[in-house]
């Protein structure tokens, strides 16, 4: 058994990081497009809609879809004192206790709300309100669903990692 739930938190956290690494890109994009606008803007004198909203959805996905990476190499600050102070199976109990009790509720009740929302959204083909703008809103508000079930996998991740610490007799803790 507690192979196979570490197998399944292998797994999640495999999808997690290919997921996130693919999104860093984005931070590539956002820089040259943004860099781009400046310069076609007051260098060059002219502007597009398309190339700056292009911008706002790029920093979207970044986010949006990186967070779950983030917390699974515990890149999100931590403010928890404690987190800092306590061992192994004292930081296991903290983490358990935040996905259960914080994260995988907060991840469930965001895609419950946002489902209707993406919904809607879909259903109309969602655009950009800009008239030269660029026509897919429909997928950026996707990205919100998106986000709520790879956090919400990743807090599954994390809470069996710490619940495996916490089950595991204190001899085998120190691997």
């Amino acid at each position: 058994m507690r192979n196979t739930t570490a197998r399944i938190a292998d797994q999640i956290d495999r999808i997690t990081a290919a997921i996130g690494r693919s999104a860093a890109w984005c931070s590539l994009y956002v820089v040259a497009a943004e860099f781009a606008v400046v310069v076609f803007r007051y260098a060059l004198g002219f502007g597009s809609i398309r190339l700056q909203e292009s911008v706002l959805y790029a920093h979207a996905a970044l986010f949006l879809l990186a967070a779950a990476w983030t917390l699974q190499i515990d890149g999100h600050v931590r403010v928890d004192i404690f987190y800092a102070r306590g061992g192994q199976r004292a930081r296991a109990a903290v983490d358990l206790f935040g996905a259960v009790v914080f994260l995988l509720p907060f991840a469930a009740v965001l895609f419950a709300l946002a489902l209707p929302y993406v919904e809607r959204s879909w259903h109309i083909f969602e655009g950009s309100p800009q008239p030269s703008g660029l026509p897919f809103v429909y997928l950026l508000i996707t990205l919100i669903l998106v986000f709520a079930a790879l956090i919400g996998l990743q807090g599954v991740a994390q809470a069996i990692r710490a619940a495996l610490i916490l089950s595991a007799p204190a001899r085998q803790q120190s691997h």
